[in-house]
Formats: structure tokens, sequence, C-alpha cells
């Protein structure tokens, strides 16, 4: 009995077919879980959002929620919704570095002991908790529960050639870097997990990126 051949062109356009069906059905499935899971988190998470807010314009002057600009989805401007971490004259600051923080910032685009950030930054910082607003970004479609972070263009050209690959998704809340490495590896190190992220991405991938997550955040794992 012959072999087929799994490599002739109507093998390739039926592999690609079917291939195709299935990342349609995953993006159904994973943007009504988008959906359900903001809502529910929005409702749950309402009165602990109104605790910190009220905390973060005790501790220092200046809005409790801000808007940070990263690059979306197929290049789109992303809003992106924290709570303020910062003192309000973060960007001041930034100019008094030392060399050294300067150079680590331009390397790693954060320092391990950031002195922008407020008491209570620190503890939303180290527990996520700011970045509780992007529930909102999740709700809209701007952003998934799970997928690559977003980054600001500064960051992109870091991707070179990958920069179409890594917009092709649309950026998630968290994701594979997040959930297992966070501030515990270097910058090229999270670029590759993002995009092995982008290439293999599944639904089952995202639930157990989600349970480490949740892991990760209650031991307070690698967040600076």
């Amino acid at each position: 009995m012959a072999i087929p051949d799994t490599q002739t062109p109507v093998v390739k356009e039926q592999r690609a077919k079917k291939k195709k069906g299935n990342r349609r059905v995953y993006r159904f499935f994973k943007r009504a879980l988008d959906i359900f899971i903001s809502l529910v988190g929005l409702v749950i998470a309402f009165l602990p959002m109104l605790i910190i807010y009220i905390l973060i314009k005790v501790e220092t002057p200046g809005p409790g929620i801000y808007l940070h600009h990263r690059v979306g989805k197929n290049y789109k401007p992303l809003p992106l919704l924290k709570f303020r971490s910062m003192y309000v004259n973060a960007d001041e600051m930034m100019e008094q570095f030392t060399p050294e923080q300067k150079a680590e910032w331009e390397k790693n685009f954060k320092l391990d002991h950031d002195p922008r950030i407020t008491k209570v930054g620190q503890f939303l910082r180290r527990t996520s908790l700011d970045e509780l607003p992007q529930l909102v970004n999740v709700l809209k479609g701007e952003l998934s529960i799970v997928g690559p972070r977003p980054v600001v263009q500064e960051e992109l050209e870091r991707y070179g050639e990958d920069q179409d690959k890594f917009l092709s998704v649309t950026p998630g809340l968290t994701g594979y870097w997040q959930a297992y490495a966070r501030s515990n590896c270097t910058y090229e190190e999270r670029m590759e997990m993002e995009l092995h992220y982008v290439e293999d991405a599944s639904f089952w991938w995202d639930i157990k990126i989600m349970f480490a997550t949740v892991g990760a955040t209650i031991r307070g794992r690698g967040a600076k």
C-alpha cells in the first residue's frame, strides 16, 4: 500500500486550513473567557480597588489612576490603565538618576531600587495590584487576560525583525514571562519567552499561565 505524501501541496493546504480553523476557535473561546473573567473580576475587585485608590490619594498628591501609553496589537496605540505607583514628579526624578541607575534603566527598563516608587506603590507592584484597572482594558478588547505584556515604543525596537510577530496577537494582562520569570530574567530572555508564547499559544497553555500567575502573585515572586 502506498504511503501518502505528507508534503504535497494538497496535504499542506489541508493542514493550513485545519490550523486556521483551530486558531479561529481558540480566539473565540479566548475572547469569551476574557469577557467573563474581566466582568467577574471588576465586580469582585470593586471594593479593594476603591480602597487602593483612596490609599494612593492619601499618601501622595496626584491622580490615583493614570494612562500609560503602550503599543498594542498591529501597532495600535494602547492606553493602559494602572494605579499610580510613583510620585507625580517621577520624570523629573529620573533626570537625577546616577550614571549606574541610567545604565540599568537603559538595559532593563526597570531599577532594582527605584526611588520614584511610593510606599503604597511598592506594595502594589509586589502584589501586581497596580494592574487591576487593566480589567477594563480587557473588557474593551484592548488586552487579553493572557498574552505578551505590552511595551512602549523604545522597548518594541529591541524586537528588531520580530516586531510584527510580537504585535500579531492581543497583548495580555499576564503572560508566559509575567507568570514564570518576571524580574528574575534578562530583557533578552523576556523577549524569547514572549515570542515563544506568540508562536505556540493555546487555550490550555493560557489556563496554565493563569494558575501560575495566581501562584506567583500570592508569593510576590519576582515582582519589582
